[in-house]
């Protein structure tokens, strides 16, 4: 049974240049089966293209991998994904580190942490703001 059930943010984090932020991870997800994710970018203007990278840690966040990748550009928009820890791994997965392919998920290895990482290039104004929420069960 998951320690703590429920809606988590996994950040509003405000883009206004070319930068990477990461948000504060959310810990104690001990048993948690799946993961349904929503991320919204709330668009402003300017700016080029904005990656948004869930990542999970099975080391107690000494080390970070991603296991989702969105893309969004100069658009309002909204993603959902829906992750599983019970998909089985049969063959070895190599990790990444902000650097998985654009709008793609790796299913089967969420942990008892995850954390939002984003990476955007130019500059942005009027408040874009990318927003991620997790729905632990």
């Amino acid at each position: 049974m998951m320690d703590n059930p429920g809606t988590f943010n996994l950040g509003d984090l405000t883009i206004t240049t070319a930068q990477t932020l990461i948000g504060d991870a959310i810990i104690e997800l001990d048993g948690m089966q799946s993961a349904l994710l929503q991320l919204r970018l709330a668009y402003g203007s300017g700016g080029s293209t904005i990656r948004a990278y869930v990542q999970c840690s099975a080391d107690q966040a000494t080390t970070w991998y991603d296991v989702a990748c969105v893309l969004f550009g100069t658009a309002s928009e909204v993603a959902l994904l829906n992750l599983s820890a019970l998909t089985p791994k049969t063959t070895q997965v190599t990790p990444t580190d902000g650097a998985l392919a654009d709008d793609t998920a790796v299913d089967g290895l969420i942990t008892d942490r995850m954390r939002l990482k984003v990476v955007s290039t130019g500059t942005y104004a009027g408040s874009t703001v990318l927003s991620a929420r997790m729905v632990a069960r």
